[in-house]
């Protein structure tokens, strides 16, 4: 097949959509697939442009068999609801440099993957000319809603334009594909039919994610005494997480043996260092993102993990981060309102302790509930659930199976 992506997130960028983005483009490719990539230049989740890729302008470069066609962008200092807008269109705005050509090569699939929500407008543009390819839409996180429900965009207007490009992109493409049932069921919900909308859900190579004992020399990386605790928050650092509570919480156990360990980066980062600082908490450490060669360590050296999002956020978005927490059979506590995919999944599977989002009291009760409890059977169920469900060569192989049969039915109709 020749696959053309499309999507703002991509290597080097190592978490969230980019991580997925490219595993993704990165097994097709070794499965024989010729893949190209249109992108930008790499700056999440630090929110600036990466030192190397500075001053570039339309860039190719190979990655492991993969194209990759980058970008320039704005990138905001300031993230906010119209900053991002602002940054998005810019992407949009300079990728048809490369989409013009597009339009003049043949691709068997294009996947436009989403946020930004924009992308999946190039793939309808592409379809115009091309109209036996099969256009994927992929909903890694659903933007409109969430900026709605955690007032990030409060302009009715724009809300509403938003809204009318949304329902266009899904009422046109030929599949949606999302990663939890909440989100599908929330896109079901926009009037789109339930066999245009396919679960692809994010994954993990067990392989490479998985328990080992805690080696002491981690906790020594980071400054963290041999006795401590330590509670873990890995991830992006961003509004929609509520990490706040994090910082209350150490407050409250200053003078216990728990250490609250924060390794990210994000747009939210530099106000929780600063409310740190000004609550002088010593038991709360925060660290960049690590290199990936030493990220299983860093996961097996917790004694908790912390899955954290706002209330606003439920079934809109599904925490990435989760993932690697399981296959490594780590014990988290995550924060999901009832009648969640979050909270359906963790209860179900018994995979996790569930607290209720934005309550510090519930979190600090847990933790304290928690920390020296033997966890083992959690853990168990954790490991066990991610090499069931969330393997990524299974889900990988469904994947392409799904696009060869589409491809296949669109020749036995011509």
């Amino acid at each position: 097949m020749k696959i053309l992506v499309f999507g703002i997130n991509y290597f080097p960028e190592s978490i969230g959509i980019a991580k997925y983005s490219t595993e993704m483009c990165e097994w097709l490719a070794d499965q024989g697939h010729h893949i190209e990539v249109i992108t930008a230049m790499p700056y999440y989740p630090y929110w600036r442009v990466m030192d190397s890729y500075k001053w570039k302008w339309w860039y190719t470069e190979i990655i492991k068999s993969v194209k990759v066609c980058r970008c320039p962008l704005y990138v905001p200092g300031n993230v906010t609801g119209r900053s991002r807008i602002i940054h998005e269109l810019s992407f949009a705005l300079s990728s048809f440099v490369y989409w013009i050509n597009s339009l003049f090569r043949k691709y068997d699939v294009i996947i436009c993957i989403a946020p930004p929500l924009p992308t999946g407008l190039n793939g309808l543009l592409y379809k115009i000319f091309h109209k036996r390819s099969l256009m994927i839409y992929h909903i890694q996180d659903l933007q409109l809603d969430a900026a709605k429900q955690m007032g990030l965009i409060k302009n009715k207007r724009i809300l509403s334009s938003i809204g009318k490009l949304e329902k266009l992109i899904l009422r046109r493409t030929d599949y949606i594909t999302s990663i939890s049932e909440g989100m599908i069921r929330n896109i079901g919900l926009k009037g789109v039919r339930p066999e245009k909308i396919i679960s692809f859900r994010n994954w993990i190579d067990t392989n490479k994610i998985r328990p080992e004992p805690a080696d002491p020399s981690i906790k020594k990386k980071f400054g963290v005494d041999s006795f401590k605790k330590v509670i873990l928050y890995s991830g992006n650092i961003g509004e929609k997480q509520g990490l706040d509570n994090i910082i209350g919480v150490a407050e409250l156990l200053k003078n216990s043996s728990i250490v609250f360990l924060i390794i990210g980066d994000g747009a939210y980062k530099e106000k929780l260092e600063e409310s740190v600082f000004l609550k002088g908490l010593e038991n709360v450490k925060m660290f960049p993102l690590q290199p990936v060669d030493i990220f299983n360590k860093v996961l097996n050296m917790a004694d908790l993990h912390l899955v954290l999002q706002k209330k606003a956020a439920a079934d809109l978005v599904m925490p990435s981060k989760l993932t690697a927490i399981l296959s490594v059979g780590g014990a988290a506590i995550v924060a999901a309102e009832k009648g969640t995919t979050l909270y359906d999944i963790v209860t179900e599977n018994k995979i996790g302790i569930i607290v209720e989002p934005e309550d510090l009291q519930s979190l600090k009760d847990s933790i304290v509930k928690n920390i020296d409890s033997d966890l083992i059977q959690v853990k168990k169920n954790a490991r066990r659930y991610a090499e069931t469900n969330l393997e990524k060569e299974i889900i990988m192989e469904q994947f392409q199976s799904f696009l060869q049969m589409n491809l296949k039915k669109r020749t036995e109709v011509r």
